[in-house]
């Protein structure tokens, strides 16, 4: 009688535990669809990471690219600068040189008409001395004026500190005559506009 008791009970206790298995698979699947989820989640995000690493290295890359590159059309500018600088510093060198030259050279003409006039006065008049030496002086003043060098007008004028070197202080008696120039012992010139030597000159007081 319990032996017929005991089969009874069977069938149903072994669709319990076929169902608690089936419940446990169905666990074991879930969990494990989660985890490869979870998986594909972490792979995506370390690809992604990847991905952004590779970008940043390309960028870095290029920016190095990019600096050695400007790096080297900087040095090539600053070795065309130099030359340039050179090249400039050179070629005033040269024009001053030449300017120099060429101002010198046209002396020589008048150089050339003192050695005559000096050969040429022994045992003559003053007066036809006095007239040649007037005539040299003409040609030098011109010569002067050809190259930019004019004189200062100082005598007469008013004081210019720009213009004029007071070197003395004359007592005047006329009020009108304080403060312009009385006499002028040494001539100023200019050349271009621009004070060459500052005229020497007595101013009233």
């Amino acid at each position: 009688m319990a032996e017929k008791q005991h089969n009874s009970k069977c069938p149903e206790s072994r669709i319990h535990n076929e169902a608690e298995d089936i419940e446990a698979f169905d666990n074991v699947q879930e969990a494990r669809g989660e985890a490869e989820s979870q998986a594909d989640e972490a792979n995506d995000m370390i690809n992604s990471q990847l991905e952004d690493i590779d970008n940043l290295n390309r960028q870095l890359l290029e920016a190095q690219a990019q600096v050695e590159k400007e790096k080297k059309e900087y040095l090539f500018l600053m070795a065309e600068f130099d030359n340039f600088r050179k090249r400039t510093v050179r070629e005033k060198s040269e024009i001053i040189k030449n300017a120099g030259e060429s101002v010198l050279k046209g002396l020589l003409p008048i150089v050339d008409d003192f050695e005559r006039g000096l050969q040429a006065s022994a045992g003559t008049d003053a007066a036809d001395v006095y007239k040649g030496m007037e005539l040299i002086y003409q040609k030098l003043v011109k010569y002067l004026a050809q190259n930019g060098v004019k004189p200062i007008e100082s005598t007469g004028k008013p004081f210019d500190p720009e213009l004029h070197e007071a070197i003395a202080m004359v007592p005047v008696p006329d009020e009108a005559q304080k403060g312009v120039v009385i006499d002028t012992p040494t001539k100023g010139y200019t050349i271009n506009d621009k004070v060459l030597r500052h005229a020497k000159v007595a101013v009233g007081q």
